[in-house]
């Protein structure tokens, strides 16, 4: 690895890490302001969210919840690193236990619609930059401008409304049909853990389940996409050496995808990052619609119930889902265009 980039690599990372302690102060904070006694603090870390007076107090105790803020901070980065985000209230076991249990079906989610919306936004993109100021363009664009300005529980219900009951082409809710037996939990993730079992019923059941929530997520993603795509490769093909290519007789597809869309593909890596990050919070909107039992819909029960550990355990995983794209979006972008390393 060459040391320019391993140097960038480094500092980009230390940013990273400077950002994570940053954000577990300000869910720190927000915790000391929801539960400013220590006696309504030990709530989050006794075994039972109703525990008695003298079991709180030996919580209290235990993680020094009555020690000097600055104290209680170095505890709780120690905590949190080890996974330890407290008590659910809902259900009464550990808030490491529910995210294990709730987010690999969030994460399965995102992957499988964002891959979808991307790949849709590149190929429309570079189509609308191809044919710019023509039908295809103005049409592309009438489109993703559609779908990017509307509600995700907009899009979501009309996806229901058609292919769930109108066409009866995929399930409307849930995330598996109820009556199948799931598969041994590996990794939480229904489709992998129905491929490792190799129990295709499931599998089929699961990937028809998926449909129309991962469809939600990509319809909403994919005008980004398009936009970035159309705007990069446009300039691309302004550019003396697109113009050159033609001139040597190569085709106009061999223009467009070998040649315009390697080059204006860079700056659209950053977006791409950003855009997996976003969905995760984007996903408490779709499963709440879909009923997809996944973290999204776990958030919004913890909402209803004011169910404080829950909802800034999802606040730090979604911060540190963006933290983590921003890294990587800056070690890919940095790897493909030398110039950025001096920044």
């Amino acid at each position: 690895m060459p040391t320019g980039f391993a140097t960038f690599v480094v500092r980009r990372g230390v940013n990273a890490v400077i950002t994570l302690i940053l954000l577990v102060l300000l869910v720190f904070l927000l915790l000391h302001i929801i539960l400013p006694t220590p006696i309504e603090l030990a709530r989050v870390y006794a075994p039972n969210p109703r525990a008695s007076p003298a079991i709180l107090e030996l919580t209290v105790k235990k993680y020094g919840l009555n020690l000097p803020l600055w104290q209680q901070f170095y505890n709780y980065v120690v905590n949190v690193f080890h996974g330890n985000f407290g008590t659910d209230t809902q259900y009464g076991y550990s808030e490491a236990t529910v995210l294990r249990e709730y987010l690999p079906i969030t994460l399965e989610l995102v992957i499988v619609g964002q891959i979808v919306g991307v790949l849709i936004g590149l190929y429309t993109g570079a189509i609308a930059a191809a044919n710019r100021n023509r039908t295809a363009d103005y049409g592309i664009k009438a489109i993703y401008l559609t779908a990017w300005g509307a509600p995700v529980f907009l899009v979501g219900f009309i996806a229901q409304l058609i292919f769930a009951y109108y066409l009866h082409l995929f399930p409307a809710t849930a995330i598996v049909n109820p009556v199948l037996t799931p598969p041994p939990a590996l990794t939480g993730a229904p489709l992998i853990d129905a491929l490792l079992a190799r129990d295709w019923v499931y599998l089929y059941s699961a990937a028809q389940h998926l449909v129309l929530p991962a469809l939600t997520v990509a319809v909403v993603g994919f005008g980004s996409v398009t936009r970035l795509t159309r705007a990069t490769m446009v300039d691309a093909l302004d550019k003396d050496y697109v113009k050159l290519a033609y001139m040597k007789g190569l085709s106009k597809n061999k223009v467009v995808w070998g040649t315009a869309f390697r080059n204006a593909i860079i700056p659209i890596i950053t977006l791409i990052a950003l855009i997996f990050a976003a969905s995760a919070g984007g996903a408490v909107i779709v499963e709440d619609v879909f009923a997809y039992h996944g973290m999204g819909y776990f958030t919004v029960q913890a909402v209803y119930n004011l169910d404080f550990p829950a909802i800034l355990g999802f606040t730090f995983i979604i911060g540190l889902s963006v933290i983590l794209a921003n890294f990587v979006a800056d070690v890919l972008y940095g790897a493909a265009d030398p110039r950025v390393r001096l920044g």
